[in-house]
């Protein structure tokens, strides 16, 4: 309870320290600047003028973004952090962020809507422990709902890279059997298709351009990924690279095989949809049609029993 009301008043003080010293600079920060634009060749009021031009956000939000983002990160174990960083790999980034800013994003979201809860229940004048609860727990709940969010992105990513595959090893198999190599077929592929699954076989082809062995570019791949099919596929042409096997025979197999996959995949979604729709259709749609049915001979035999 203390803590909420020390943070709120501490972003208020904030807030309002920066609306009234908006125009001020401080004399350490006037040294700070011709010093920069001594080094830089620059006028000092020109910098100033820079600097100061620059928006709230750069000034103010992300300076304190950063301080939070750091705090978090060092309380933080490294085991933790570890795991955030591979999550943020499988999800392709989360809008840039890395896993420091992300544990402050976390940290944030929580702390914003536990002051949001605790202003409500105070506006509606509930008791200090019912406030100190739902605070605790509108806390943690915004702590999670950043992880929740990275999950439902790592879930739905996985599913586009699944369902992409298939059709990228058909044209990767067309372009060897053609007679491309496998970096030229990469490179067919990047001009005729588009997609996640498309966007990291790029990456892989420009990491085996800038001197990165086809095997740790595999690994890599296969890592970014973090499905099973990828899994195999890449340790198929990295079994083939090792043993001499041909690389569009490889291909040809995994092919049929992530089709085959995908196919199966769609009769197993197909065989529970209606095990799916059992509790609509006994909750929300039967009653209505018993409803539509069944009420004029209900409101009948209520009429002639009224009668006798």
């Amino acid at each position: 309870m203390l803590l909420l009301i020390a943070a709120l008043a501490f972003v208020i003080m904030v807030i309002f320290s920066y609306i009234g010293l908006g125009g001020y600079i401080s004399e350490r920060d006037a040294v700070a600047l011709r010093l920069k634009a001594l080094d830089t060749h620059k006028d000092a009021g020109a910098v100033i003028h820079e600097e100061m031009s620059l928006s709230l956000k750069d000034r103010l939000v992300s300076p304190i973004f950063e301080a939070i983002s750091r705090f978090m990160s060092s309380v933080v174990p490294s085991a933790v952090s570890d795991s955030l960083e591979e999550k943020l790999v499988s999800a392709n980034g989360f809008h840039g962020l890395s896993a420091a800013q992300f544990f402050g994003l976390a940290g944030v979201s929580g702390t914003l809507l536990a002051v949001l809860t605790w202003e409500i229940l105070m506006i509606t004048k509930q008791p200090s422990n019912k406030i100190i609860a739902y605070c605790l727990i509108a806390f943690l709940l915004g702590i999670i709902l950043p992880f929740l969010l990275l999950e439902q992105k790592i879930a739905r990513r996985k599913a586009n890279l699944m369902h992409e595959l298939p059709d990228v090893l058909d044209l990767l198999t067309v372009s060897v059997e053609a007679g491309l190599g496998f970096d030229g077929a990469l490179i067919k592929l990047s001009e005729k298709m588009k997609g996640e699954m498309v966007d990291e076989f790029t990456r892989m082809l420009q990491e085996m351009r800038i001197g990165v062995p086809r095997r740790e570019a595999l690994k890599s791949l296969a890592k970014r990924c973090n499905t099973q099919d990828v899994t195999l596929f890449t340790g198929a042409l990295i079994q083939a690279d090792q043993l001499g096997v041909s690389i569009s025979k490889v291909l040809r197999i995994q092919s049929v095989e992530m089709r085959e996959k995908r196919r199966q995949r769609a009769e197993e979604q197909a065989m529970k949809a209606p095990v799916k729709m059992l509790f609509p259709l006994v909750f929300f749609i039967f009653p209505a049609i018993l409803i539509v049915l069944l009420g004029p001979a209900v409101l009948q035999i209520i009429g002639m029993m009224s009668n006798k």
